[in-house]
């Protein structure tokens, strides 16, 4: 189905011996246990259901063709292995107002924008972008790269219903109603860390647009909304709904994960949790009380937004870069209600997921120079591995069966963990499922199997509503 290179392998291999010891010792084994997982690796369509973007990385001087510095391009792609990429219109939460909701509509726009022009002008030989799910595995077979739309927060839509039909058609193929902060339609997980919300749930625009999304085919993701917000779209949501990106809160206690009783309603609800590879979604890690004052400090010198240097990871900066959720380390603060959640704070290419390169040159450099400083005095706490994600699978499949999980990575959007940092890893994951036991039916239902059936069964509630 797909080729890819095999320089994650010995990688795979590494981290599982070297955190568990439990893959096998003799290297002829792990040779055989590669072998094994390469040919599942080529045979599965693999999926990955979240993956930001920036715009500037989508024109003709500077595209997704190249092996860019962001985590997700088609070179990346290629090299692991990964067939499917849901590209993300995200827009951080701002305020609910005429002119918050207009500027989130231009982004919005310009995201959905970037999207076609890379698989209509840019690449169309290489990649297609994919509206039903027979489409993801038309296009997989024919050795294209897949590319899907995933809508992260509602907030463009405004307080216009009109406007999902608009993202539909521009071929939005999943939809949250919130992200970091409460929006028009949903409150949102942060509101879970204060109990502090504004429509106990969903508002009822919120649920006029779950009725709009199952009408047109579009997908339901509760990855961000709080934990009342998402129990109530699933009661009311007709066909079955996905996490896009979220792990099992018994797992790593974050708010953006899914705790037990979440997890029982998404089986009871058809749907399915995307495991997600960032940072303190994986492994809640905490860095030392020093290290953190050294950040703090370094944050106040040169004017950077508070907590985000706490959130950098160790190598690869993996799970870094958002001031709030961010990943491998440090403290989080929740946004208050409807703060803004500014576009550079987006982790992936040229620096985004690093706030120091939004400083001038002069000061970056001298900031960077302190910050290794800091770093080779008092180093981060070690990364999230693989092995650390798919204990994130494991727990949902025995909780909830393997009918209900699948695999995604936040790239770009602060993900990255060791072993699976960018997509040329993935590989990887296959490995280690493979290692655990996992059949190949089983992976390929990990990998797009569940995903697709979602899709499909979205797709067969709009059928039945007789959608115009």
């Amino acid at each position: 189905m797909h080729r890819f290179t095999i320089i994650g392998a010995a990688v795979a291999v590494a981290i599982g011996a070297g955190s568990a010891g439990s893959l096998a010792q003799a290297p002829q084994a792990d040779e055989a246990l590669i072998k094994k997982a390469r040919a599942i690796h080529e045979r599965v369509i693999t999926a990955d259901t979240h993956n930001d973007i920036d715009v500037r990385d989508f024109t003709a001087e500077r595209n997704y063709t190249q092996r860019l510095d962001t985590r997700v391009n088609l070179p990346k792609m290629i090299e692991g292995g990964l067939d499917v990429s849901f590209f993300i219109v995200y827009v951080g939460q701002g305020a609910l107002s005429p002119e918050g909701y207009d500027s989130a509509y231009k982004q919005a726009i310009a995201k959905f924008d970037a999207i076609h022009r890379l698989t209509e002008e840019i690449a169309p030989d290489k990649i297609e972008l994919a509206l039903t799910a027979a489409d993801v595995r038309r296009i997989a077979k024919s050795g294209k790269k897949v590319a899907v739309i995933g809508i992260e927060n509602g907030y463009p839509i405004g307080e216009d219903i009109k406007r999902v039909k608009e993202f539909y058609d521009r071929g939005g193929r999943y939809l949250s109603l919130a992200h970091n902060g409460h929006s028009q339609l949903a409150d949102s997980n942060t509101g879970d860390n204060n109990s502090e919300y504004v429509h106990n749930g969903l508002s009822p625009l919120g649920r006029q647009v779950i009725a709009e999304a199952n009408r047109l085919g579009i997908m339901v993701d509760i990855s961000h909304p709080s934990k009342q917000a998402n129990l109530q779209a699933m009661a009311l949501s007709k066909a079955p709904v996905i996490a896009s990106h979220s792990g099992a809160r018994a797992v790593a206690d974050h708010s953006r994960n899914l705790d037990d009783e979440l997890l029982l309603a998404l089986k009871k609800n058809g749907g399915v949790a995307q495991a997600v590879a960032l940072g303190n979604y994986v492994k809640v890690t905490q860095a030392s009380p020093e290290r953190t004052a050294a950040l703090t400090k370094l944050e106040e010198e040169f004017g950077l937004p508070a907590g985000s240097l706490r959130g950098r990871g160790g190598r690869g900066g993996g799970g870094g870069g958002r001031a709030v959720g961010g990943g491998g380390g440090g403290t989080q603060t929740p946004p208050a209600t409807g703060a803004a959640t500014t576009e550079p704070q987006r982790g992936g290419g040229r620096g985004r997921g690093n706030p120091l390169a939004q400083l001038p040159d002069d000061k970056r450099a001298e900031a960077e120079k302190r910050l290794a400083e800091i770093d080779a005095k008092l180093p981060p706490p070690p990364r999230p591995n693989v092995k650390d994600f798919v204990d994130h699978i494991d727990y949902i499949v025995k909780k909830i069966g393997i009918d209900h999980v699948g695999i995604s990575s936040d790239f770009d959007g602060g993900g990255g963990i060791e072993g699976w940092n960018d997509a040329s890893e993935t590989f990887n994951v296959t490995l280690e499922l493979v290692r655990r036991g996992y059949t190949e039916e089983q992976i390929g239902k990990i990998w797009s199997g569940n995903l697709l059936r979602v899709m499909e069964q979205v797709e067969k509630v709009a059928r039945q509503s007789g959608k115009s």
